[in-house]
């Protein structure tokens, strides 16, 4: 595969939907020891609706499916998630606008669309011990993979892993951002919720399409 269709990419959403929701407790899990806890339930509400009004999507190109979903985040994705997740979305629909096809130097600048979309939303960047500081290193991966000449599931692999290993770094960070930073040093060795969603996204999404496939 050399570029992602549009049916690729409302394929990727789709198993990230049931990623999302397969692990609602999970993410609560996590989120209780530096958060609320509601980190988990707060996201599967809106992936959930996504589910649910899958059907009604527009699939016409990449940038019309991903903004609509991002209005769906927005509206149903709870909490502090829904801004900074609908952001994420958003940036990438407007990326992508009129786009049927994405090669990887366009995954590449989707990718580091999100983050930018991220960072302008709420000003926080790696070491702030937030999803980006797996999100971040994901992204620069499919930078390398770029230049490196990768194929797609061979730039995804290597952007799970960065995705992974950045999650479990913020086991040593003080939280500075949302609810956690209030714990100061008490946020230090659990990790940040949602950079292990992350993580854990990215490598079930390829697991997914690599059962599909074989």
């Amino acid at each position: 595969m050399e570029k992602l269709e549009v049916s690729n990419v409302v394929q990727i959403v789709g198993h990230m939907c049931d990623v999302i929701i397969e692990n609602e407790v999970y993410f609560c899990e996590l989120d209780s020891a530096a958060g609320d806890g509601d980190f988990g339930m707060s996201i599967a509400k809106g992936f959930r609706e996504l589910k649910n009004e899958w059907e009604e999507l527009p699939k016409e190109d990449i940038g019309a499916f991903l903004k609509a979903c991002g209005m769906i985040i927005t509206e149903y994705c709870g909490g502090a998630s829904g801004p900074i997740w609908s952001s994420a979305f958003r940036s990438a629909a407007k990326y992508s606008k009129g786009k049927t096809e994405l090669n990887l130097k366009e995954v590449s600048d989707l990718f580091q669309s999100s983050v930018d979309g991220i960072q302008k939303r709420g000003g926080a960047k790696i070491g702030d011990k937030t999803l980006l500081d797996a999100l971040i290193p994901a992204a620069e991966s499919f930078k390398i993979s770029v230049e490196e000449d990768d194929t797609f599931m061979i730039a995804a692999n290597k952007s799970a892993c960065k995705a992974v290993c950045g999650a479990e770094k913020t086991r040593e960070m003080i939280a500075s951002k949302g609810r956690a930073s209030y714990l100061g040093e008490r946020s230090l060795n659990f990790p940040d919720a949602g950079a292990v969603a992350i993580g854990v996204i990215f490598m079930e999404v390829i697991k997914k399409i690599k059962e599909e496939a074989e």
